[in-house]
């Protein structure tokens, strides 16, 4: 047995009496486009391994129209099948629900997508547990606003963790050459100014002068990813994949690489062990007056 899946799932992490030595202290939904960058299944796998969590529901994500990273108009199902090609690899395919969001974005600010992600996100939100529900997503926002436009009483129960959104002027300057909108904030622009502008939903966001400080070196995936078994050749191939892809064009990529989905585990399972909570993360209201002002009506 490889050292992820000795730590994988909680409920295998146990001390010598046999008693369960970490417990579960929250709930954490976790959505993303996993037919996307690897980068979120980096992020996936590591919360699949923290015992610390409680994970109810997996939701695979729509990416923008004509994504270059999947063109197609099943992205949705494409993500949902990613990720439990993850699961299958670990050997986790039967302990955790996978579901597939909208493979569209919004078409307006009052009627939701339905799907099976929003119905989850519903019922999970709903249920009553006193350890608290966070729902992180690490791609655009459509299944969020659905539930939200489908129930809105949900906003008060669950915690939103968002991946996306540009600088702040005053925290930080914008990288060179890049377009007019964030990756996840375009991927459905729609669905972003519900949850900011329209909710009240509790939310911390990473914007992207934040997430693109998770970089990891070629050498420490060669070195400590690589070698952690098949999701470690997994997660390392996915990368591999995208220098033979990208390298073709000058100047390439360099021997480093963006996990700009880690802040959804390092806000959730990796939280402090006293004083949780938002560490390393912005407060809501001050993340929603700051990007109303940047746009999002």
């Amino acid at each position: 047995m490889t050292d992820f899946n000795m730590l994988a799932v909680g409920s295998t992490v146990v001390s010598g009496s046999g008693s369960r030595l970490i417990q579960p202290r929250m709930r954490v939904i976790i959505g993303n486009d996993f037919s996307g960058d690897p980068d979120d299944l980096f992020a996936l796998v590591h919360h699949l391994l923290s015992p610390s969590i409680e994970i109810p529901l997996i939701i695979g994500s729509h990416l923008s129209v004509g994504d270059e990273w999947d063109p197609s108009n099943v992205q949705a199902t494409n993500a949902r099948a990613r990720a439990e090609e993850t699961l299958r690899i670990m050997g986790l395919e039967h302990l955790f629900t996978v579901v597939q969001g909208s493979n569209c974005g919004l078409d307006d600010r009052r009627t939701p997508k339905p799907s099976a992600a929003a119905e989850g996100i519903l019922a999970e939100a709903m249920r009553d547990d006193v350890r608290p529900l966070y729902l992180v997503c690490g791609a655009g926002l459509t299944d969020l606003a659905s539930a939200y436009l489908m129930k809105p009483e949900i906003a008060k129960r669950l915690v939103v963790i968002w991946i996306g959104g540009l600088e702040y002027p005053d925290m930080a300057p914008a990288p060179p050459g890049v377009e007019k909108y964030e990756y996840n904030q375009r991927i459905d622009p729609l669905a972003v100014q519900v949850v900011f502008n329209d909710s009240d939903l509790q939310l911390w966001q990473v914007p992207r002068s934040s997430y693109r400080e998770c970089l990891i070196s070629y050498a420490e995936i060669l070195t400590k990813v690589k070698q952690m078994g098949a999701i470690g050749r997994f997660l390392y191939d996915n990368i591999v994949n995208i220098y033979k892809w990208r390298n073709n064009s000058p100047p390439g990529l360099g021997e480093t690489y963006i996990l700009g989905d880690q802040p959804l585990v390092t806000l959730t399972a990796l939280q402090a062990s006293f004083h949780t909570g938002i560490a390393g993360s912005f407060r809501q209201q001050q993340q929603k007056a700051k990007q109303n002002e940047r746009g999002f009506l």
